[in-house]
């Protein structure tokens, strides 16, 4: 996937605003490339999990797709642990083939680590995540 850097910050901040609970979004891309970052909100409100609404979601993708872009990845952060898909990530994954899945992982001292995954049949592979302006 590759993001402009204003993307990512977009995404980072959305972390740092929503800590400790965890926060998630998803974002539209055009050929791989992130053209908009969409915010939701964790109905769940837990830093241990997050949960999009389902008519949010729905709304989401039919705006994303209405544009003539593709839903690209689901973004959320890790409030209490690294930037790498848990359990309950694989598990949701699973009805989102083909979605990446960027993490924000936020560290000690006002570091973060965003890394992307996709997630099939609960194969976890790492994706490199391109930070360059488009």
């Amino acid at each position: 996937m590759r993001i402009d850097p204003r993307f990512r910050d977009a995404i980072v901040e959305h972390a740092r605003r929503d800590a400790p609970n965890e926060c998630c979004g998803v974002v539209a891309t055009r050929e791989g490339t992130v053209v908009a970052v969409h915010e939701a909100e964790n109905i769940a409100a837990s830093p241990f999990r997050f949960e999009i609404d389902s008519l949010e979601l729905l709304r989401l993708v039919t705006a994303i797709e209405d544009a003539g872009d593709d839903l690209g990845g689901i973004y959320h952060s890790h409030t209490r642990s690294a930037a790498f898909p848990s359990q309950t990530d694989v598990n949701f994954a699973a009805g989102w083939p083909g979605v990446e899945w960027l993490i924000v992982g936020l560290e000690p001292e006002g570091r973060t680590a965003v890394r992307s995954f996709t997630i099939s049949a609960g194969v976890i592979t790492e994706v490199a995540v391109d930070v360059a302006p488009s």
